[in-house]
């Protein structure tokens, strides 16, 4: 098995939840040519359920009330990424 096919099974096996600093440290390793690829994907079209629209109300009106943020460069370091 090759070093791609390793890397493709090991993606395909993470929960979505978990995807997203595989693929800003993938951007951040491939350029500007690899950020324009992900720049011309179709938009995701997947419905957000009543969960989700609770979860980013509670979200907006936390930040609205003033409760306290943690930065994205501070989540970095507290999850290792840099």
């Amino acid at each position: 098995m090759t070093t791609r096919e390793k890397a493709h099974l090991l993606l395909d096996k993470l929960p979505d939840s978990e995807l997203e600093p595989v693929v800003e440290f993938i951007a951040s390793r491939g350029g500007d040519s690899f950020a324009r690829w992900l720049d011309s994907r179709p938009v995701e079209d997947e419905e957000i359920s009543a969960d989700e629209i609770a979860a980013i109300d509670e979200a907006h009106a936390e930040l609205a009330a003033g409760e306290p943020t943690v930065s994205h460069e501070e989540m970095k370091r507290e999850l290792g990424l840099g």
